[in-house]
Parts: structure tokens; sequence; C-alpha cells
């Protein structure tokens, strides 16, 4: 009796021996981390068998999977040491075309905190990128892309993922990308608040920003990027910009009455949401009205904070601002009638993170104000073009005898010296050491506007500096005692 009372229980016993194994290496499937394991229902398993199946034989060439690499972990502080794997790719396409999200049931990682990190973290997947399964060859032989420097060689990577779609971000993405900061990734970013605006950015059936001119019997694409520097004042390099196939323009784009310098024409607009609206404001007495709004213009979005996010939401909606800073604003006012889905573009993350790791890097990562380097929206503009374009130009941007001219090019009557654009250079130093410090040592003031400086008598001990660095242009001259007038550089 007592046997056949404990029967059933040895049999439950012995079937689980057996089916373990077998269960097991179904749920392995996943690949997570040996440490991090989730639970599957019923159903999940029923779709990971029929998936199984075709898994090898349906996986786009741009997607593969990522175990989480044990070092990981050792660079996250440890409050957050909960690293998650990922993969390139936010979805696959199974058979009968729906769409199945293959990390549903990883969890978000703990958002990590730019404060914890006193320069910037490199992880292990810190140079790779994703590619564009769309990209196509290029048939113009004077194209940069066969240049012969080993430098770019090594560093150029023609196929990068330029813009972002609404199936680029799921739970195992964002993991990916929570590692790196603004405008590189989502570091202390909320997923939910992120991703409402992300979904809403349709996905192009053709990804090739600018197609070959019909009349260019080589395939080539010649390309103009005008910045805004005061170098172009007086050019009359106007028709040489337009003498390209298409033109680039970024922030304070200001042509009307300038045409001579600048050109007229825009195919290409590329800003911030700051930059956008405060030209808006701020360059209304140049006769800036409006950006550009050429028929059949591109506009290209940065993704620079996160009231970039706030602004693509309610652009993508055709409603008001909710929240912070362009709250009750109507983005899509801005456009002048030329917004159009079909020509909007939001540049990828790791599009950015690339321009900055593999052509701009900065001694400032590596000190405790990491988080306030980036590249110009002007650079990226230009690497834009490079990686569209077969010849490119650019106008406008630093050169060595800057300190000749204006900021901008729209001041023509401005008397004060041009603010140094502060695009990282390799080898080039922004300026000497004195002769006479005997330690190699540049000493410098950094004067801004606040109103703690009136009355505070400081305008000696800002003098006795090697350089005095100021914003814009400021009436010193009638607060000598508290700020002094010596002026090295503007920005």
């Amino acid at each position: 009796m007592k046997t056949r009372k404990y029967l059933p229980l040895a049999l439950a016993i012995l079937g689980c021996v057996f089916l373990y194994p077998f269960l097991w290496d179904r749920i392995s499937l996943l690949q997570v981390s040996t440490k991090w394991r989730h639970a599957f229902d019923y159903q999940e398993l029923v779709n990971w068998f029929d998936l199984e199946k075709n898994i090898t034989k349906h996986l786009p060439a741009s997607i593969t999977i990522i175990k989480t690499n044990p070092s990981l972990a050792k660079m996250v502080p440890s409050k957050v040491r909960k690293a998650q794997i990922y993969h390139t790719s936010p979805t696959i396409v199974v058979p009968g075309g729906n769409k199945t999200d293959l990390m549903t049931r990883i969890t978000l990682l703990p958002a990590l905190s730019k404060k914890n990190f006193k320069k910037l973290p490199v992880w292990d997947f810190e140079d790779m990128y994703l590619t564009d399964p769309q990209h196509r060859n290029r048939t113009c032989q004077q194209s940069l892309r066969n240049s012969e420097d080993p430098e770019f060689r090594k560093a150029f990577i023609p196929n990068i993922q330029l813009f972002m779609h609404r199936e680029h971000l799921n739970i195992s993405e964002w993991n990916r990308l929570a590692h790196f900061n603004n405008p590189f990734g989502f570091m202390e970013y909320n997923y939910a608040e992120v991703k409402q605006a992300v979904d809403l950015i349709p996905k192009l059936e053709d990804y090739q920003l600018l197609p070959v001119p019909t009349t260019n019997k080589q395939g080539c694409i010649r390309c103009a990027v005008v910045g805004t520097g005061g170098i172009l004042n007086g050019s009359k390099k106007g028709m040489e910009i337009d003498s390209h196939d298409y033109v680039f323009r970024v922030n304070g784009a200001v042509i009307k009455g300038y045409e001579e310098d600048v050109g007229n024409k825009t195919a290409v607009y590329v800003y911030t949401a700051h930059s956008l609206v405060s030209a808006s404001f701020t360059l209304k007495k140049f006769g800036f009205k409006s950006i550009p709004h050429d028929e059949g213009i591109k506009y290209v979005h940065i993704p620079e904070g996160l009231r970039d996010f706030h602004w693509l939401q309610a652009l993508l909606n055709n409603t008001r601002v909710a929240t912070k800073d362009y709250r009750n604003m109507r983005p899509v006012t801005h456009y002048a009638g030329q917004f159009d889905l079909n020509r909007f573009y939001v540049l990828h993350p790791d599009f950015l993170r690339y321009v900055r790791n593999r052509f701009m890097n900065s001694g400032q990562l590596q000190s405790g104000h990491w988080t306030f380097f980036r590249p110009t929206n002007g650079a990226f503009a230009l690497f834009l073009a490079l990686h569209t374009c077969d010849i490119v130009n650019a106008y406008g941007f630093i050169t060595a005898d800057h300190s000749k001219y204006n900021n901008y090019y729209y001041e023509k009557f401005a008397k004060t010296r041009q603010a140094v654009d502060l695009i990282p250079q390799l080898d080039y130093q922004l300026q000497p050491v004195p002769k006479t410090n005997k330690q190699g040592c540049i000493h410098c003031a950094v004067v801004a506007t606040g109103g703690i400086l009136n009355g505070s008598k400081k305008g000696k001990e800002i003098d006795s500096h090697d350089y005095a660095f100021r914003f814009r242009k400021r009436k010193v001259e009638l607060h000598w005692a508290d700020i002094s007038c010596r002026k090295n550089w503007r920005s």
C-alpha cells in the first residue's frame, strides 16, 4: 500500500528529470544571461517552439543577438549592475508578416546616472553601431568613399545607420542606448516618455536622403554645407554654393539679404528644437523670419535632449507641446507649410556617437565635464553630408584666421571679434601658452552676465588672467570696474 501511495510522486519526479533538459534547451534559445532568467508562460513556449524552426532562416543579416559581456557589469555602479542582454535590431519578421519582439520579457535597465561617472564611461560595445540594411553602393569614381587615406578608411563606416524610426526602439535596444548620455543615447531618460515620440516616427520606404541628379553621368552627388561663420560676410560665394546639386544649412540660416554671400537654395536643413526656436526670436533683427522652406526641402532633426522628444511628439501629432521647455507651442507652424512626413528625418543616436567617437573625440571626455561636450549642429550636418554625398564642400566653418571675422555672416556691421566655434580640432590649440608662464599653464577667466558681478569690483582680478572669455556682445565699457573691458574671445 505504501508503494502505491508514493508511486504517483515517483513518476512525477521521474517525468521532471526527463523533461527538464528538453524544456531548458528550448528556453535557452533566448540567450539570457545565466544570472538573470525570466519566466515564460505556456503560450510563450509554444510560440518559441514555432519560431525556432525559422529563426535562422528568416533573420535578416543586420540582426544579431548578443550576450552581455560579464566584464560589462564591472563598469556599472553596483546599485545598477543588472546589465541586460540586447540585440542590434528591435524586431524580427516571422512568416506571415507578424512582428515579434524577441525581448518582450526583458526588464528595463535601471537608469544610469551621469553623476556616477567622473569621466566618459567606455563600454564593451561603445564602438558598435547599427548599420543600414538599405545602404546603396556608390558608382561615383570621385566619391570620398574611394579615399586612400588610411585613417579615414579606418574610421569611416559607409553603411552606418543615419536615421531613427519607430522600429528602432524596444526595451532591449533601450537597455543598450541607456548606457550613453544624450544626444548619443538615453542615459537618465524615461523609457515611456521617449518611446511615445519615437513610435510616431514613420519608417520610410526609401532612406536615400538625396538622389543622384539625372544630369550627372558619373553618378556623383555634389553638396555644399553652409555654416554661419563670419568668414562668409562679403565672400560673394553665393553663386558657387548654389551651383552644387544640394545645399545643407543649419541653425540660424539667414538668407534674405545675404544671397550674394551664402546663396539662396536649401535642400537639407539640420537643426535641434532649441536652435529652431531660438533663431525665431534672436535673429529677427537680421531679417530672419522662418527656417528655410524651399519646395521639397528635407528636414533633419538632431534629438539633442529630452525636450526634442517632446517637440517631436507634438510635431508628429500636430498638437501643442504639453510639457516643459516649449509648452503650448505648436511645432508644425515653424515649418512654413513644408513639413511632410516623407521628407522628415531624425538622426539616430548611434550616428551621433559614431561622429564623436571616430572623428571628433576630445580630451574633455576624460574630465568631470564630459557630459557637456558634443560636436556642434554644423559638425553633425557636415558628417551627414559626407555620408550622403560624394563630393562635399564646406562654407562658413572655423578657419585658422577666424579672429579676423565676426561671429556670424549676418553681423555685417559688428565691430567685435569673432567668437570661436568650439569644435575640437586634432593638434589644434585655441590659445598659445603665454611666454611669461614658466610652468606652461594657461590661466583663463570665463565671464558670464550674472547679476552677482554688479558692484563686485572684480574687473582687475579678471584682467589678471592670461585670457578672458565672454558670452555674446555686451556693453562692457559701462561696467569696467566690475567686469573689465578685456575680451580675448566671445562665444
